[in-house]
Formats: structure tokens, C-alpha cells, sequence
């Protein structure tokens, strides 16, 4: 699953990465969590034929999902992730699969590790060789009864590289640079089309750092929360991501 990320690369270093312009300036966010916003890059049909930079746009959208056809929200569970394997046949997102792909820029995210008994040990899960990556994500926008809309997103999860399978069985979907165009293209590339991109990366891309129980409390948002720690330091918070939604 991906219950907690972090985006700390700067908006020009996203322009650079996803093709985009224009990304309006933001903080490091050093712990993002459920309901909070969440940058999403959609987009990806050429502006006109030849064009080079394709007609894509960076928006901030609730970081849960709600189907168009959600008559209220309330009764569902917080929809944060899809399960890769199924989201195309999913009532809640076989719609967005088919026409509202998009990515989520990170620069790493949290899992969760439970032996036994002992408390969660959080691990903090960036690419090896840095940089800004694109989760797989799908986007709605919610008409509630009143009028307003709401832009929603998931991230989509697949079964975790061998080399981090100990730690949690899930974890994002990764869309590696050479393939961005086609994920993010709908118009062309159904989701049967783009169903060879929802594997997880190669053994090595990602390295897992232990670190302490603060990033288990939404507002501890600093980098401090980065920093490695002891994984036998004995937890002083508790549930890590198995209790960790009940707070959203």
C-alpha cells in the first residue's frame, strides 16, 4: 500500500521531469497524508500534430477517491489506493483507468514493517540514485448535491520488488520516464495497452532507511522525520499505517 509519501524536489525539477510548465511554487512536503492535497500531472495528447511538448497541466487534487457516481461519500472507505491488478474492472475506477490517468511526483514514501508482535518500524523508501519519481495515479471530480466539485486521486499499488517484499507485499507503481507519454495518453492507449507499465521496478531501485515513529503523527512534517533511526529503538507511538487511517 502507500499510506504516507513525501514530494521535496522543487517545482522546476517537476517541470523538468514531467514536461510540464507552469507548476505554481510549493514547500518540501516531508509527510504527505490521506485527505490532504496532492500534486497530479495529467494530460499527454500533443497539442496539435508534430507537436513536441504535449498538452499537460499539474493540479492539486484530495488525496481520496470518489467516483463520479459516489452519492455520498461518507459510505465508502477512504479509496487512497487501487489495487493495479483489478482497477480496470473496479466500478470505483474503471472509469479513470480508461479515460483519467495522471501521475503522482514523489521523492520517496513510507511503509511499515510488523513482526509479530512488536510495533510497526516505519521505513522510509526513496529511489537509490535520487531525483523526483511518478507514481501511477488515477483522478475524479465529484459533483456533490450542492454544485461544488471536488478533484480526488488515488495512487495505484502492485505486489512489492523482492527486495522489499519483507517490509510490506504492496507498495506504488512506478511509471519510469520512458514511458510517462504512454501511461498519461488515454485518447490513444487503453488500459489493457499501459497493463505492462503496472509491474514494480527493478530489485535495487528503490533503498529502505529505517526511521524513527515520528513520521506515524501527521504533524510531524519536518525533515527530521527522514533521518535514519535504530530499527530496534523501542516504538513510543503506536499502529504505525494498520491504525494509521483511523486518524483521517
Amino acid at each position: 500500500m502507500c499510506g504516507r509519501f513525501a514530494l521535496t524536489a522543487r517545482p522546476a525539477e517537476v517541470e523538468s521531469a514531467f514536461g510540464v510548465a507552469e507548476v505554481e511554487d510549493f514547500p518540501p512536503r516531508y509527510n504527505i497524508a490521506p485527505t490532504q492535497a496532492i500534486l497530479t500531472i495529467t494530460g499527454g495528447v500533443p497539442r496539435a500534430p508534430g507537436a513536441n511538448l504535449p498538452d499537460r497541466k499539474a493540479m492539486l487534487v484530495r488525496w481520496g477517491f470518489i467516483p463520479a457516481w459516489a452519492k455520498n461519500p461518507g459510505d465508502l472507505p477512504l479509496l487512497i489506493n487501487a489495487r493495479s491488478e483489478t482497477a480496470a474492472e473496479k466500478a470505483a475506477f474503471r472509469a479513470a483507468m480508461r479515460h483519467r490517468r495522471a501521475l503522482v511526483p514523489a521523492t520517496g514514501f513510507y511503509e511499515w514493517r510488523r513482526q509479530g508482535r512488536a510495533r510497526a518500524q516505519p521505513f522510509w523508501v526513496r529511489p537509490r540514485h535520487g531525483g523526483v519519481i511518478a507514481f501511477a495515479g488515477l483522478t475524479e471530480t465529484w459533483c456533490e448535491p450542492g454544485g461544488s466539485e471536488i478533484d480526488t486521486g488515488a495512487i495505484l499499488t502492485t505486489a512489492a520488488s523482492p527486495d522489499l517484499a519483507d517490509i510490506h507485499h504492496r507498495m506504488p507503481v512506478v511509471i519510469q520516464p520512458e514511458n510517462i507519454a504512454r501511461w498519461l495518453d488515454c485518447l490513444h492507449h487503453e488500459p489493457r495497452m499501459v497493463a505492462d507499465l503496472l509491474a514494480p521496478p527493478e530489485p535495487g531501485f528503490f533503498e529502505a532507511v529505517p526511521v524513527s515513529e515520528k513520521v506515524n503523527k501527521v504533524a510531524n512534517a519536518g525533515p527530521e522525520i527522514q533521518e535514519p533511526a535504530d530499527p530496534a529503538a523501542k516504538p513510543v507511538v503506536d499502529n504505525g499505517p494498520a491504525g494509521q487511517l483511523q486518524l483521517f
